[in-house]
Parts: C-alpha cells; sequence; structure tokens
C-alpha cells in the first residue's frame, strides 16, 4: 500500500543554542494534499515548526520524514533535492534587493533550467495573478510591504511545489488581498494537491475558511479539527472576492508547466 505522507514527526524537540526547548514531543502525520493552518501565540514555535519541515533547523531529537525520506542525516545536495520539492513565505519576504520583482519571481525557475521564453510567460502570468504586473521591473525595496509579500508569495507558488508554508502571508494585507492570495492558496490545494501549512493569528481567516488547525502551545502541537472539514469558497469570501478566477490562472498554468517539461 503506498504511503501518502508528506510530513512525519516522531518524538521530535527543537531548540535554539542548547537553551530550553522550544518544541517537545512534536508527533505527527500529515498526508499529502492536506491543508491546515498553524496557530499559537507569538513566540510559542510555530516558526520553528516550519523551520524543521523545510530542513532551515535541525532538530535536538526525534526523527522527520518527508515524502517517506528520513531527513536527519542527509546530505546537503540530498536536503536540497528535497526543498525543489517545497516552498516558503516568511513574514521578511527574503526578497533580493539587487534584482527586480521580475527576476525575484523567475529565480527559482532559473535554478532549475527554465528557457527565458517560458519563464517570461511564467512570471507575468503569476504576478498578473497576485495584481503587480506593472510591477515587474521595480526593485522590491520600493514596494509597500503588502506587495512585497505578494511578490514573495508570487515566487513560491509558481514552481508549484508539492508542500507549500506560509508563515502569516496575510498578516500586512487588506481584505481583498488577503481573499486574493486565500483563494490562490485554496485553489493551489484543490487542483494540484498541494500540500499547505499556513500560519496565521487571524481568527477570522480561520473562522472563515474552516480548514483544521494545528495549534503551538506550551511547546506542544495539537491537532483541532479533521480534513473532513475541506470546504469550498465561503460567500464571505466571495463577496470581496475582485480578480480573476483562480481556477483559469491554475488551468492556464498547469498548461504551461506541462509545455515546460515536454520541452
Amino acid at each position: 500500500m503506498e504511503d501518502n505522507t508528506a510530513i512525519s514527526f516522531a518524538n521530535v524537540g527543537a531548540c535554539y543554542d542548547n537553551a530550553r526547548e522550544v518544541l517537545s514531543d512534536v508527533s505527527f502525520n500529515i498526508s499529502s494534499g492536506a491543508f491546515y493552518f498553524l496557530s499559537g501565540a507569538s513566540g510559542a514555535g510555530k516558526t520553528t515548526l516550519l523551520r524543521l519541515i523545510y530542513q532551515l533547523h535541525k532538530p535536538s531529537r526525534g526523527q522527520i520524514k518527508l515524502f517517506g525520506h528520513i531527513t536527519n542525516d542527509m546530505a546537503r545536495d540530498e536536503i536540497a533535492q528535497l526543498r525543489h520539492k517545497m516552498a516558503i513565505v516568511f513574514q521578511e519576504y527574503s526578497l533580493l534587493s539587487h534584482m527586480s520583482v521580475f527576476d525575484n519571481v523567475a529565480l527559482p525557475l532559473r535554478v532549475r533550467g527554465i528557457s527565458e521564453t517560458k519563464i517570461k510567460k511564467l512570471v507575468l502570468k503569476v504576478l498578473e495573478w497576485v495584481g503587480l504586473a506593472k510591477y515587474a521591473d521595480a526593485n522590491p525595496k520600493t514596494l509597500s510591504g503588502g506587495q512585497q509579500q505578494r511578490v514573495s508569495v508570487a515566487r513560491a507558488i509558481i514552481i508549484q511545489p508539492a508542500i507549500l508554508l506560509a508563515d502569516e502571508p496575510t498578516g500586512n494585507l487588506d481584505d481583498e488581498n488577503a481573499s486574493r492570495l486565500m483563494e490562490l492558496f485554496v485553489q493551489m490545494n484543490k487542483t494540484f494537491g498541494t500540500t499547505i501549512i499556513l500560519a496565521t493569528h487571524s481568527t477570522k481567516l480561520m473562522e472563515t475558511y474552516k480548514f483544521p488547525v494545528i495549534h503551538v502551545e506550551n511547546h506542544r502541537v495539537n491537532f483541532v479539527g479533521s480534513q473532513e472539514q475541506r470546504v469550498s469558497t465561503p460567500q464571505s469570501a466571495k463577496k470581496i472576492w475582485k480578480g480573476p478566477k483562480p481556477q483559469n490562472y491554475f488551468s492556464e498554468l498547469s498548461k504551461q508547466f506541462d509545455d515546460i517539461g515536454n520541452a
């Protein structure tokens, strides 16, 4: 029987500089195609959990498996290969100020050796969807915090990752743009089966999109709800949605990725 587990933690602990553990005895399995919110107070360990999954931080004990592979003793090049299947969006954006918005978003495709002709089509399509097409040639430093966050998200989603990790991606956005990004994440999850873990402090967001929650408190992780709660776009979100239909976007983007794969 094929294992459908994307992320697996077994008795994982995490600390910094041999201090007290930020996370203790964390054990869970997350199936491919799942969508979870990640909640908890500031400093509870949400970002640490995301860093552990993305292999930016090593556990002090326990075992982490991604796509069925134990990561604890992986070599650097093996971890790099795993990361090609994942994308992460942090609060600090992590954009390269010496590159234009276009080049920031194009970077993951260039690393993969995609042709510039196809990169142009894909990048402009993604920037159009997140409402930043007219800023393609701009320097990220000239954009607002919310705009920079959208560039960061565009760069993450353009590779169609198997796992997407997002740390407060809607924190600096107004309702319309928060809805735009949430619809993008929901459609990624539905259309491509992307496994998504989205950290948020927004009770409104979690109440609107009723996905199950991973809650971090007192160094431990608890799960609230189940994947059976998956829902379609809430009516409250549809009322403020003004962008292009995400289904159309993903259909077009998928075709272009298929073309790349067949080139």
